[in-house]
């Protein structure tokens, strides 16, 4: 599950300013400058959007195509999809490790550096089935176990880097921020996806050898976006744990933030009036806390059920060409593009709760608009390009609300703790949900693809109950 998505044209603006030196690491009890603010909110941007493009190769539509081009079956579907939500298990101890480092970035580099340097692995093996040195299964037993240790590697550091971007970002803020922050990687979807589908389809050397290409640049181009880390304030994170309460950015800091969101200075309509977060004694004890987490894990689990198969049932059961899908994704990151800022912006006025229960519901039906979709002009041509609109401006909503809801009720003390668990309950959830579908699909009897679809609509209703009961801190 992904995440995870322009009204204005300034705040996508990506230079870095020239600096001689990084940004020291500072104590969360220590005053940002403002220059420092702004350079880390670009430079974070900056690496959303590399990001977007190593995330190309290793992830979604071409990866699922590459398996679907060495005969993986549905249980491999399964398994690729779960890989990286089971894995979150391991959130917690990543959380733990890096509350005993010193630098944000530095645990950052030896964790997210490592797990993206492993896909290098597999375009080794991807020359190897070219040159007959391996076969296509011990390719996909290959993919299946970097899929795993990357994904590994990502789930020990990303407790700690979502607590290092919320110590930044301005409160305030954070909807309006990562708003921008996600639309400028969905434009970098919506521009790449296509090219990239086409590459691989009309690569001369096949498309196994077009995927191996486009994975050796999007290796490099994640590198690169990691150095762009380099740029954004460091954090200690012993500091941040003697300090109970919201960090103490000051006016000038919010200010500047603002300044950065709407592409001038000067401009400004967020009042400074966050009230700070009580930290709580223990998680257990914290029932707020806990009646998202079971929210989270239903909903992880109502959801997993059906989208990792989605790509499945256009590449095989309906045997859509690649190039196809890509536009279809394209389409997507487009309608995610357009509304991640209408959703940051609504979500900083009327918080992000009732965006998740009226925009679930539809989310929920999503799954029923699936069936009947054949091989006709009029579904590939129309139904499918619209539905993968309505599902890009939908889960804009939902990925970008559930971080912010989530930011919004951790305490600052051991914050990346509660991220971990949290991550750590919903990817068990959603890698359960994923195997029940792999499994589910080979009954015929439960009507297959069409079935589990038609089921995972009510599991995901069924799932927004407990959020009803979520309370979240007041704007």
């Amino acid at each position: 599950m992904d995440i995870v998505q322009v009204e204005t044209t300034a705040p996508l603006s990506l230079e870095i300013p020239q600096i001689a030196l990084p940004s020291p690491t500072i104590s969360p009890n220590s005053r940002i400058p403002k220059d420092a603010i702004r350079t880390s909110l670009k430079a974070s941007t900056t690496d959303s959007v590399l990001a977007a493009v190593y995330s190309l190769g290793t992830g979604g539509i071409l990866l699922s195509n590459f398996l679907v081009e060495l005969g993986a079956s549905p249980v491999v579907f399964g398994m690729l999809c779960s890989i990286p939500m089971l894995v979150n298990l391991i959130q917690p101890l990543g959380a733990y490790l890096s509350e005993r480092s010193t630098s944000r970035f530095q645990y950052s580099l030896r964790t997210h550096g490592v797990g993206r340097l492993l896909w290098l692995v597999l375009v080794i093996g991807i020359a190897g089935v070219s040159l007959g040195v391996i076969n296509t299964h011990q390719l996909v037993i290959l993919t299946l176990l970097i899929v795993l240790f990357s994904n590994l590697l990502g789930g020990l550091g990303a407790a700690s880097w979502l607590s290092w971007v919320a110590m930044i970002v301005p409160r305030q803020l954070r909807g309006r921020y990562f708003g921008i922050r996600n639309s400028a990687a969905s434009l970098t979807n919506l521009i790449c996806v296509p090219i990239a589908g086409l590459f691989v389809s009309h690569w001369y050397g096949g498309s196994l050898q077009g995927y191996g290409v486009v994975l050796l640049v999007g290796i490099v181009f994640g590198i690169v976006g990691l150095g762009c880390q380099y740029f954004q304030v460091d954090m200690n994170p012993r500091s941040q744990n003697t300090y109970y309460g919201k960090l103490p950015q000051t006016n000038e800091i919010e200010q500047e933030g603002r300044e950065f969101l709407a592409g001038s200075k000067g401009e400004s309509s967020v009042e400074d009036s966050t009230p700070p977060v009580a930290p709580a004694s223990s998680i257990w004890k914290n029932s707020n806390f806990l009646r998202f987490l079971l929210y989270f894990s239903f909903w992880a689990l109502a959801v997993n059920l059906s989208s990792p198969f989605f790509n499945l049932y256009m590449l095989d059961t309906l045997d859509l060409d690649v190039s196809y899908v890509t536009i279809y994704n394209s389409l997507q990151a487009g309608a995610t593009l357009l509304m991640l800022i209408l959703w940051g912006k609504l979500a900083d006025k009327i918080g992000n709760r009732p965006i998740l229960i009226c925009i679930g519901i539809l989310v929920a039906a999503t799954p029923l608009l699936w069936l009947g979709i054949g091989v006709n002009r009029l579904d590939i041509w129309l139904w499918l390009p619209l539905l993968h609109i309505l599902t890009g401006g939908t889960w804009a909503a939902i990925d970008l609300c559930n971080n912010n809801i989530q930011l919004a009720i951790a305490p600052t003390k051991n914050q990346s703790i509660y991220f971990a668990i949290a991550a750590a309950v919903a990817g068990g959830s959603g890698a359960l949900g994923a195997t029940i579908g792999s499994f589910i699909i080979q009954f015929a009897q439960f009507g297959g693809l069409l079935g589990l679809f038609a089921l995972s609509s009510l599991f995901r209703l069924v799932a927004l109950m407990p959020l009803l009961f979520v309370k979240e801190p007041e704007r």
